[in-house]
């Protein structure tokens, strides 16, 4: 893997980390949700950071969320997406 591959698959690391830390009580309420916003990763790059929660199949069950981090509009295809499940209870 490439150095910033590696840089954009940390950043993409940590925040699916930080986006699971909800509940799934707490996300089923809010979906579908999503954001992004314009940081830099570990390694000083400016990257857009995307998150989003949908249900994995169908309402009410598990929610998947997907992180995906990249070098602005024009690098979106050479991005890390990063995914997980958060089960239902």
């Amino acid at each position: 893997m490439s150095e910033i591959g590696e840089d954009l698959t940390a950043m993409a690391e940590d925040e699916l980390m930080a986006a699971c830390r909800l509940g799934w009580r707490e996300l089923s309420a809010v979906l579908s949700w999503g954001d992004a916003y314009d940081g830099f990763s570990p390694a000083g790059r400016q990257v857009t950071v995307e998150r989003s929660y949908l249900w994995a199949q169908d309402p009410g069950g598990d929610i998947l969320c997907e992180v995906v981090v990249y070098g602005g509009p024009s690098r979106y295809e050479e991005g890390v997406r990063l995914e997980r499940l958060i089960a239902r209870p």
